[in-house]
Order: structure tokens, then sequence, then C-alpha cells
């Protein structure tokens, strides 16, 4: 390819609205040969189980504006795309989307294959319930992704999701509420190296969070982020994981409703989170062994017009694709 066809290509691809809409503009291919990062979305939307169900559109909403996303990593010096063979896996098929608990069975069916081969996946959800089909694959003892141990977690969220003193969340079991605590439970966390960060959501009982102590889990709430400050957060966030294979989950509500307003559980009781704290935050586990992320709660139909929430899910997304990148990186 000559040097104006590259150019010509180059700024084609960099327009949203033009071609066919892949997240970051990665290929579409779901073959795990030759593969380090898959690029996963995941449209489910009964794992919450409220009235606002609309979470199963995020991927699309996210690989319709993908292309206007960085392709390059300042701070890091690295451009991921140059360093690894990332693909975008497409979409898990659900054809029982009203079914919670088979939907959950067929995100397992889908990423055992992907762990099978080592690869690491980034998805876009989907509400936070995806996680536990996720982990329920690519962790604990048959895992080649984490050689047999448990995942740690670190979790980003204005909710623990670890509900276990409910039999269910409006019918549903694995639910968003539930997955932090059956993960742990069936032995696929290890919540005595996991930390959940942001959590400032609805109090409506004053012992809300004794439910992830109980389970081992260590907690930075807002207000004790924003008294220790980011430097002390991220000392915490690393000596708590240290050298264990970690997954990065972000629940988009852990952000301030001015940043992220198209959510499907909005908190804006308490400030949460501004960009430049998630962002330093992420990249303070440069370095650690990240088997995977993903990023959840999208809700496009109430986003703003610009789509500013689908956009800051796709900057969290490269933050997780370059955190894998730099440190897995096996292109020549």
């Amino acid at each position: 390819m000559d040097k104006k066809t590259r150019d010509n290509a180059a700024m084609m691809n960099g327009l949203y609205w033009w071609g066919v809409p892949t997240l970051f503009r990665c290929p579409h291919n779901p073959e795990t040969e030759g593969c380090d990062i898959a690029l996963v979305g995941v449209p489910h939307s009964t794992g919450n189980g409220t009235t606002q169900r609309d979470q199963h559109l995020g991927p699309r909403a996210v690989r319709n504006i993908s292309a206007q996303g960085r392709r390059g990593h300042l701070k890091f010096g690295i451009s991921p795309w140059e360093m690894c063979e990332i693909r975008d896996f497409g979409d898990v098929p659900l054809p029982e989307a009203n079914n919670n608990e088979q939907c959950i069975e067929r995100i397992t069916d889908f990423y055992e294959i992907i762990a099978e081969s080592g690869v690491r996946p980034i998805s876009i959800g989907g509400d936070h319930s995806i996680t536990g089909g996720i982990l329920q694959a690519i962790a604990g003892p048959k895992s080649k992704l984490t050689g047999g141990e448990k995942a740690v977690l670190v979790h980003f969220d204005a909710h623990t999701d670890a509900f276990h003193q409910l039999d269910h969340f409006l019918g549903a079991v694995k639910s968003a509420a539930h997955w932090a605590s059956y993960l742990v439970r069936d032995g696929f966390v290890d919540a005595s190296k996991s930390i959940q960060v942001g959590i400032r959501g609805n109090t409506r009982t004053l012992d809300w969070l004794n439910s992830s102590y109980e389970l081992g889990y260590e907690i930075i709430t807002k207000d004790q982020y924003d008294e220790y400050g980011v430097e002390k957060c991220i000392e915490m966030i690393q000596e708590r994981v240290g050298d264990s294979p970690i997954y990065v989950t972000f629940d988009l509500d852990c952000l301030d409703v001015t940043v992220a307003p198209g959510v499907s559980n909005l908190e804006p009781a308490i400030e949460g989170f501004k960009m430049p704290d998630v962002l330093q935050m992420l990249q303070g586990l440069r370095g650690k062994n990240v088997i995977g992320g993903d990023v959840v709660c999208l809700m496009p139909t109430v986003d703003a017009p610009n789509q500013i929430t689908a956009h800051v899910a796709n900057a969290i997304m490269f933050e997780m694709v370059c955190l894998i990148a730099d440190n897995i990186g096996t292109k020549p």
C-alpha cells in the first residue's frame, strides 16, 4: 500500500459515520488463533431487572462512535494496535434475552472459548450481571488466563453489587446486584485481594456495606477517596492486588452524572468521579497482570445528544486495552 492510500485510509477510518462500525476499527474476526485481545459486546439488560432495560444497546452505541477514540496512549508512549493483535469478536448471541439465568450461562459459554486460547477479553455491556458470566469462564480452577487461580477484582462502581442477603433482584438470581457475591462464594474471585472503588450508592440501609466486608472485600467509598486523595488510593489498590491475575470491571455510574449522564442507576446525591480520577487509578495498574475487563451500564437512550457517555465508555475501554498491550505486547 502506497503512502497516499495509507493516508486516505487513515482519514476515512477516523470518521465515525463512514464504513462498518467495529470497536476501535478493529477487524471483525471471532477467531482466537493469533489473537491477543478480544473486544466483545454483551447486549444484555435483564440482569438489572429495573424498568431501565436499554443497557443491551450499549455495545452498538460504542461501536457507532468508536472510530473517534484515541489511537495512541501519550502517557504510556504506546500504540496498542501496533503491539498486539486486537479483534472485534462481535456480540455474544443471547437468543433467550429475557431469561437472565440462561443469558449468564450463554455468556460463560462464549468466553470459555476465548479463555481456552489465552486471549484476554475486554467487553462493553450490558448491565453489570455480565461480569458474573464472564468470570465464570475466565477465572478459577480451569482457567488458563489465571493459571488456575481465582481472579482479583478492581471494581469501580457506585454500588457494591454484593447483596447476597437478597434471594433475587426482581426475579433475576445471578443479577447485577449479586455477581460480586456469588463469584466469591463459587470460587472464581478472591475477595481478600480485591477492592471496590468509588462506592456512593443509595443507602437504603445503614449496613449496606456489610455484605462486601463479610466476603472479604476492601472498599474505598467516594467519601474516603475525597479524604485520602488519588495517590494514596492508587497505593492501596496496588498493595491490595499484588501480582495476582486482575480483572477490571468498570460501572459507568461511578462517574459523576455530569460526566456520564447515560447510565442506568444515576447517583446524583454525592459527586462521583471525574475522568482524571479514574484515569489515574486505571493507569496505576500499569505493569500488573490484567487478564481482562469490562465497561457496563451504558444507557444510550438516556445519553446526552452528543453521546458523551458512549465516548466515556470508549475511553475507559481504551485504557484497559493499553494496560494489557503494554504488558503482553507480542507483535515484533
